[in-house]
Formats: structure tokens, sequence, C-alpha cells
């Protein structure tokens, strides 16, 4: 039944009320100690290490998350959960070598590290390239995707809950990060929590059908009728090769997709760049800690729909589709759909929770750049109220921008996560070489970040349409192709074209800088020492305990 009942209504009336009072309260309470426009777009001092941890998961985990990734659950399994895996293990390298670095250098935006490492020039190209690639692809991808979910689980229409979404999203960010970092604690709780009862109900789903009622009989009853999707690595012979090749997750282009995202990404690291050190790697711990987490709410519900849809239960063939008409991103829809009164609704606006805060969050990053990295680059002059006034301006424009183009980009036939991994990843590998190199070698000249900027791009353009051209058989005795099962044609997996572009960047970059300094170029350094890098007992502990897990789950689902 594709609607909300009374009961659905009321519970998710209490998180909207929720949401919102404590927010409008952190607004006024915060109020009479704002600053400035530092205050306004970073919370400066502001934010606790939970709040900023909360704030790292609620704007990370949307509709992609739920929706994709849940799709990708059903298509092949807890593999995708790498995406997740991986990158509490980027947070934890993140807390360690990158915040540091921001922290000490006093670094508040992405755009000013490169301006202040490199020149003017290659801050502004990148400044206007993050602004078109958040607006045109992440933007609009959650506020499309969330609002596809929304409709399809209440029976809305599709344009008023992009509507309802996009207002809710604004009214928050207009308050600044300190009260959206605040309020993602409420989204995180709801997030969870929902997500956690989808799970559990999905997980029982199964286990009713095949006559054992309890969560530890379906977990035990999916791994037996899909045992084929308890698997973490690939072999080369397995039909979703392409999207995840084999180790690459491990050693190879997965660590460029990670690294680029929670390193070098304003719309993340902004959470943290205006607390100190101990306060913002304590929130990137946490972070981690929740990201172990977050495959149990995305990915199980995905299996679990698998193995119905497998047995055909609830009639799920029918409505996810059979051949070429199946679109798994419908399996997490059809999940929340089956819940009871009241549990659908906590599920229903844990989703929404989901997407209101990514929207927010990057909303907020847009405004951020655009005003202290193009608009005051242009009339230094402004005061600081006037900075204020153009970021809110700026919030309102990006998003009804993105209710404009949502509907016209074609993200629903490309499937909502391998849209946004698409095409980020066409610039990621620029990206990390040129930040990576700038962070620890002080010989990395402009022409060299330039080089990697606009040959990363178009190195990853030429990688795309290579098997055109080329035919690639040759290379998949070694794991760096693979048959599209589609196409009959030889590809490239995405992630080992990145990890390609990156290494051929990082040689570029390498070449350029040794010819720049061999001519005596000037080069802009950072202020780098390894004391920066030391962390406190309790923070090696977390680490510890966080990479042992990880091992824990790789060696038993390998």
């Amino acid at each position: 039944m594709n609607k909300l009942t009374t009961g659905d209504y009321v519970v998710f009336a209490i998180y909207f009320f929720v949401v919102a009072f404590y927010g409008l309260w952190v607004y006024r309470r915060k109020r009479k100690a704002e600053t400035g426009s530092n205050d306004y777009f970073l919370a400066e001092g502001s934010l606790t290490w939970w709040a900023i941890g909360a704030s790292l998961i609620a704007s990370n985990i949307s509709a992609e998350q739920f929706i994709g990734m849940s799709g990708s659950g059903f298509k092949m399994g807890l593999a995708i959960a790498t995406y997740e895996w991986m990158a509490a293990a980027t947070l934890i390298i993140v807390a360690i070598f990158f915040i540091p670095v921001y922290l000490k250098n006093k670094i508040f935006t992405m755009p000013q590290f490169l301006n202040q490492r490199y020149n003017g020039t290659v801050a502004m190209i990148m400044a206007i390239f993050w602004l078109l690639l958040y607006v045109v692809v992440n933007l609009t991808s959650i506020l499309f995707l969330g609002a596809l979910a929304v409709s399809a689980i209440s029976g809305v229409s599709l344009n008023a809950c992009i509507w309802g979404m996009a207002i809710f999203a604004v009214i928050i960010t207009l308050g600044g990060m300190k009260v959206i970092g605040y309020t993602d604690v409420i989204q995180v709780f709801f997030l969870i929590l929902g997500g956690l009862v989808t799970t559990y109900i999905a997980v029982n789903l199964v286990a009713t059908h095949f006559g054992s009622p309890g969560i530890l009989n379906g977990l035990s009853i999916m791994k037996n009728q899909a045992a084929d999707h308890f698997h973490m690595i690939f072999n080369h012979d397995n039909p979703n090769y392409l999207d995840l090749p084999g180790l690459s997750v491990l050693i190879g282009g997965m660590w460029i997709v990670n690294l680029n995202y929670w390193g070098c990404n304003q719309y993340i690291t902004q959470r943290a760049l205006g607390a100190d050190l101990k306060t913002a790697r304590g929130g990137i711990l946490f972070a981690a800690f929740l990201k172990l987490l977050m495959p149990v709410i995305v990915v199980l519900p995905g299996i679990a729909a698998f193995v119905l849809y497998k047995h055909d239960v609830f009639d799920f063939s029918h409505k996810i589709g059979t051949g070429g008409d199946m679109n798994p991103d419908r399996a997490y829809p059809i999940l929340l759909n089956l819940l009871p009164s009241g549990l659908k609704g906590l599920s229903f606006a844990a989703l929404t929770a989901a997407v209101v805060a990514s929207l927010a969050g990057k909303a907020n990053s847009i405004a951020t750049i655009f005003t202290l990295d193009v608009y005051k680059k242009i009339n230094p002059g402004i005061s600081e109220k006037q900075t204020v006034n153009i970021g809110k301006i700026t919030v309102v424009v990006a998003m009804f921008l993105g209710i404009i183009l949502c509907t016209h980009l074609g993200i629903d036939k490309k499937g909502g996560f391998q849209y946004i991994q698409e095409y980020t990843g066409f610039v990621s590998p620029g990206i990390f070489a040129m930040f990576i190199l700038g962070f620890f070698w002080k010989k990395t000249t402009s022409n060299a970040a330039l080089f990697a900027t606009v040959g990363g791009f178009i190195l990853s353009c030429g990688f795309k349409v290579l098997p055109q051209y080329v035919n690639l058989a040759a290379l998949a005795p070694s794991g760096f192709a693979a048959k599209n099962a589609d196409t009959g044609i030889y590809e490239m997996p995405f992630i080992d074209r990145m990890g390609f572009v990156f290494l051929i960047c990082v040689i570029g970059m390498y070449i350029i800088s040794m010819i720049e300094n061999a001519k005596g170029d000037k080069v802009h350094g950072l202020e780098v020492d390894s004391s920066m890098f030391k962390t406190s007992k309790g923070f090696a502990v977390g680490t510890l305990i966080v990479c042992g897990i990880l091992v824990a789950l790789y060696s038993f689902y390998w």
C-alpha cells in the first residue's frame, strides 16, 4: 500500500517537530555568540566531537545509500558494503594526516587550501568546478532520489516531495553550520533507529516465510538462500566484477574514491574545520564507528529483498520487474511499504532525515565556497554581515537550481549510486593527486596541479571511451578488464581506471615539478611537521578497535 496511515503521520510529525524546534532552539541560543562569517559557515569552536561525527554521517548517508546501495545489495550483495567499511579506515587516515594540516594552516575551504598552496588561478578554477559538481551532480541526485523514494512510499506526487524536502533543508541551512551540526544529531538518531527497524523487519519477513521467525534465523536463511551475496571480494568471472574488481577494493582505486571524498571534499571536511584538533579527531573517529554499522542499515535490507524476490514473496517479482525491466533500486521502497503502521512512519522519517541532512550539508558547502572563495575574492571589502547574507542567498539559489535540474538529468535511468560514483570519479584521481602531493611534497608546483586537474579529467574520459576503439581482451587475465554483459565489449573496471589515472597524474606532476624546480620557479609551501601527526592514547585505542573489526569482517566474508 503506497500511502501513509494516521499512525505513520503521527510518527513523522514527531520527527519533524523535534528537528524543527531543536534547530530553532540552537539557532537562538547560538546567535548571541555568533562572531562572523566563519561562525556561520563553520560553527567555529561550537561543535562537540559527537556533533561532528553525527554530522559527518548525516551529510554522507542519503537516498543514494538507502535506495541506491540497498539496490546494489539486492543485485550484488554484501560486497557493496566496501564503500562503507573502507570509509571507516579512510576516516582514520584523514583524522591522523589530513585534518592536522588543514587546522595548522587555518584552512577553512578547499579552494583556500589550493590558493595558499598553489595560486589563485588553481583555486578559482577548482572553486567554480566544485560549485558545478555540487549543484549539477550531488545536490540534484540527492534531491531527486530522495523525492522518488518518499513519493513511492507515501503516494505524494514527486514534485511535491521535491519542493517539500528542498524547503525543509533550506530552513535548516539558513541557520548556519551550528544548526546543521546539532540538528544532524537528531537526524542521525532517526536515521539509525528507523534503518535498524527496517532491517529487523525485512530479515524477519525472510525468517517467517521459511517458518523460522527470529532475526538470527533470518540471517542464517539469507546466507543459505543467497550464498553468493555474502562475499566481499569478487572473482573475475563474477557478473558484477566491473563494479567491484576483486582486490582493487582493498589495495587499489577504492582508496582514491574514499580519500578524495573524505579528505579533499568541502562537503565533508567542513564539519571538522571549525574545531580544535582533539575535537575534530574525536568526531571523525566516532564517524568511523558509525560507518561500520551502516551496511546493516543499507545493505542487509537489499539482500533480504533479493531472497523475497527469489521466492516471489509479496509479489516481489512483479513489483521489482524481471529481465531488462528489473530495477533493484525499487527494493527498499517496496520493503518500507510492507511495514506496519507507525513503524513505516519511523522508517519514512529515517529516510527523510537522511535526505534533508545531506541536502542541508551540501547547500551549506556550496554557499561557503561561493561566498568565501568566489564572491569575496571579487568583492574583498564586504562586511561580515554582508558575507553571511550572500551565503544565505546562495543557499536559496542553489536549492532552486537543484529543483529545476533534478528531473532532467536522467538520474533514474542510471541508478542513483552509480550515477554519483561515475561522474565524480572522472575528476577524483586528479584532485586527490593535487592534494596529496600538495600536502607532503614541498616541490610540487602550480602548473603540476593544473595538469592533474585538467589532465586527470581528460585521461578519465579517454580511458572511458578507449574500449570503443581498442580491444582490451588481452588485459582480462590480469583482472584489469572484463566483458560487459550488456555490450559484449571488454572494459576496464571503473575503480581500476581511477587507480591508473591517479598514478599517471602523480608521475606527470613529478616530472613537471622537477622541470620547474630546475628553473628556480617559486613554490608555495604549507606548515607541516611530524609532531602534527601524533595522536592521543584514546584515539590510538579507537583506531585499533576499528581496524580489528574491519580485519574480522573481511576475513569472515571474504
